[in-house]
């Protein structure tokens, strides 16, 4: 019957470690030769040696692990030490390999501190064989031997700490950059995850960790940009896809790769980096970029969006602007003070923000409420619930009542008027915001009947004279536009199709006219409605996101209207300046823009309503301002589609279309044009002329341009000209042209590459300057 591998390997040491009874009976008074020691030694290896070749692959390890077992189980230091020598001398005649011997040493669970001589011998041991570990076996070692020092207490008796140092050493020696056991940069790595910044490292290694972790703080700046933490970046719609101010989402520090000891300040948080971006106007696509936040999954896992980060400085910035309004020397409730544009511009950001849920707005409503207890803050107030009113107006009928109601705990804390709030002057566009606590509850009361809920929200007393005032205005059938009485019943009652239609009506006939009155408009026979004063900026800027996304939603449908009916009467003015002031607003965008790109432009062209379409080009050409890059990308498209489609006796609306198209390729900034125009690579043709050679050209120069600006700027490759080779090649097989050799000379070169061998391939000349 075969025996166990357990017995045989019993057998093999437990002969050779075997004593007579004298040499126990006289322990270290009896010591052997060292020829017998030797003679021992090569005995044992012998009788190892040939086990261990009958052994299959797989138990090898099993087999090394008990030999470990075995030599921990003898309290012998006598023992201890032949049998260490045994596995020395089987390492170096390579039958066992070093790896698995100082693996299966370190992991023993019998290697405790309080065994010192057990201890001293086995890193001596280890020390002796490391090196003829790979660098990865000596990676993983240098781990486990960092992690068995931190079993040692920060207090043990000075008697046996010159034992405890063996472990010391075996660190020293695979920290030793001329040993060559392991590259710096992986023990270094393994050093900064056990001990990361600002953590001391085991008091038995001393100075020698971190002596050997400051040698990498020059590898480190190196890596790192200098003075990073004060530098702030200029804030504007192509600044979006900057990947140099990236964030993690979760710490707000920034992503540093590897684990180099930098400075200590970049491992801080960078609050004050995302506060200075979020109070700059256009930074919302900023943002996103900089925590790695993807809009489009606003359909999928929202809950998974959330920015706990974001939200806190969202709410900082709150408070932020009620402390300003509180200490501004000339406040005024109607006029707003100089903080207004700062709550215009929270205003934006939050509905964004929550709207796309990257931020909880019962969360931040109850933050805030935390944040402001005590403090007195109530100059603001109004300012504060106008922006509440923004979001609730646009989100209350999809969300649940619940989600709102922490806005009356803040009212609580905000009002703690016990007489009614004196009505102020409709006149200023400041009311609207006085209102905006009432227009809330009219909100969240209307929603509680609608959802048969049996909360009852009575109407606080500080505001009945505000109710008061809406209600009496409600009953009037004649509201006029000298003051904002219209705005404010449109805020208040947006939600309530029955009360809302009559204040709507009123904006909308003002903008649209009567119908029969006509104006001459500049051309021959050329009339428009007779509607020619738009709705001032200051009552579009009273009106809350909800109110003015039905307005421009029913501008575009009476457009649309027009166009199938097709008209011969123009736009009104009134209409036309109307519809381009409520597209500059980014809080409308899904209706706005994005409507008007992707909806309105292409009804009108099939309808043949030309002369809206050549009105629609023009307002875009001349009164749109702020659009964002991609969306003047997606128009340059929509435009080459239709200079396709032939237009008989349209000169000047082809040449209207040639214009904004010129317009928009001139007017993309030099960092935006790599990022736009990467997206269609993969067919470049949507986003370039078929015929027209004079936009082609334009577009090449604007390549160029950019490529030379930003490549001088970042000296990246992927921004190096070789992105757009296949655009280029695109436009040559379009439009063939040619390019004197005095204007080439001054492209890129990587753009000069591709058109020289473009023209050539294609037959056309490069004519020398004096030619031209």
């Amino acid at each position: 019957m075969a025996l166990s591998m357990e017995t045989q390997l019993q057998s093999i040491f437990e002969d050779v470690v075997k004593t007579e009874m004298i040499e126990e009976a006289f322990a270290g008074m009896f010591m052997d030769t060292p020829e017998d020691e030797r003679t021992k030694l090569i005995s044992c290896l012998g009788a190892f040696r040939q086990y261990w070749g009958t052994l299959p692959q797989e138990s090898h390890e099993q087999c090394v692990q008990w030999i470990v077992r075995f030599i921990h189980s003898q309290h012998s230091p006598k023992r201890i030490s032949f049998l260490h020598d045994c596995l020395a001398m089987a390492v170096e005649t390579s039958l066992l390999p070093p790896r698995m011997v100082c693996g299966a040493l370190i992991s023993s669970d019998s290697l405790e501190w309080e065994r010192t001589q057990l201890w001293a011998l086995t890193f001596k041991l280890i020390r002796k064989i490391i090196g003829g570990v790979d660098y990865k076996g000596v990676r993983d070692l240098l781990k486990a031997v960092l992690d068995k020092i931190q079993t040692i207490p920060t207090t043990v008796s000075s008697a046996i700490v010159q034992q405890l140092l063996a472990a010391r050493e075996v660190v020293e020696y695979t920290l030793d950059r001329n040993a060559c056991l392991l590259p710096a940069y992986f023990a270094v790595t393994e050093i900064r995850k056990l001990y990361p910044e600002g953590q001391l490292s085991h008091w038995l290694l001393g100075s020698l960790i971190s002596d050997f972790v400051d040698s990498f703080r020059p590898t480190a700046r190196i890596n790192s940009i200098c003075g990073r933490c004060s530098l702030l970046p200029v804030v504007n719609n192509s600044g979006a896809i900057c990947n140099s101010w990236k964030l993690d989402p979760t710490t707000l520090r920034f992503p540093l790769r590897g684990m180099l000891p930098f400075d200590k300040d970049l491992f801080e948080p960078q609050t004050g980096l995302l506060r200075y971006v979020l109070e700059q106007p256009y930074s919302r696509e900023m943002v996103c970029n900089m925590l790695g936040l993807n809009k489009q999954t606003l359909n999928i896992a929202q809950h998974k969006q959330r920015c706990p980060v974001l939200e806190e400085q969202l709410v900082d910035l709150v408070v932020y602007a009620m402390e300003r309004s509180e200490t501004e020397e000339h406040f005024d409730a109607d006029v707003g003070g100089t903080s207004q544009l700062l709550w215009q511009h929270l205003s934006s950001q939050l509905i964004f923000f929550v709207l796309f849920q990257f931020a909880s707005f019962p969360h931040m409503v109850l933050s805030l409420h935390q944040k402001l207890a005590g403090r007195g803050l109530i100059k603001g107030r109004d300012h504060l619930m106008w922006v509440l009113l923004q979001f609730i107006s646009g989100s209350i009928q999809k969300n649940a009542l619940a989600d709102f109601l922490p806005v009356m705990k803040l009212f609580d804390l905000l009002y703690p008027e016990k007489e009614c709030i004196p009505v102020p002057d409709i006149n200023k566009p400041q009311s609207t915001h006085s209102f905006a606590m009432t227009c809330i509850w009219i909100h969240l009361n209307r929603k509680a009947q609608n959802d048969n809920s049996k909360l009852q929200i009575p109407i606080p007393h500080s505001l009945k004279l505000h109710h008061e005032f809406l209600q009496q205005s409600l009953r009037s059938k004649t509201l006029g536009m000298s003051d904002y009485k219209i705005a404010l019943l449109c805020n208040a009652y947006s939600t309530n199709s029955e009360c809302f239609t009559l204040p709507m009506g009123v904006l909308v006939e003002t903008i649209y006219g009567n119908g029969s009155m006509r104006i001459n408009l500049p051309g021959i026979n050329c009339m428009a409605s007779g509607s020619v004063t738009p709705l001032p900026m200051n009552l579009l800027d009273s009106l809350t996101v909800h109110a003015k996304m039905s307005l421009i939603h029913s501008i575009a449908t009476r457009v649309i209207k027009l166009a199938h009916a097709k008209s011969s009467i123009a736009l009104a003015p009134a209409l036309v300046e109307t519809y381009s002031r409520l597209l500059v607003y980014m809080e409308i965008e899904s209706l706005g823009i994005k409507g008007f790109i992707s909806q309105l432009l292409p009804n009108v062209f099939k309808s043949h309503a030309w002369g809206i379409l050549h009105t629609l080009l023009e307002m875009f050409s001349y009164r749109m301002h702020h659009i964002q890059p991609h969306y003047r990308v997606q128009l340059l498209s929509h435009l080459h589609s239709l200079a396709a489609v032939p237009q008989t006796n349209q000169n000047q609306l082809h040449l209207c279309v040639e214009s904004t198209a010129l317009r928009l390729i001139t007017a993309l900034g030099s960092s935006e044009v790599q990022p736009q125009f990467t997206r269609f690579l993969n067919d470049p043709k949507t986003v370039l002329s078929a015929e027209s050679e004079e936009l082609n050209r334009a577009l090449i120069l604007t390549l160029a341009r950019a490529t030379h600006v930003t490549d001088f700027f970042t000296g990246s490759d992927s921004i190096h000209g070789t992105w757009c080779k296949d655009i280029l090649q695109t436009i040559m097989n379009f439009t063939p042209h040619n390019w004197a050799s005095h204007t080439l000379s001054c492209f890129p070169a990587p753009l000069q590459g591709v058109l020289q061998t473009e023209q050539c391939s294609s037959g056309v000349s490069i004519q020398p300057e004096e030619e031209r």
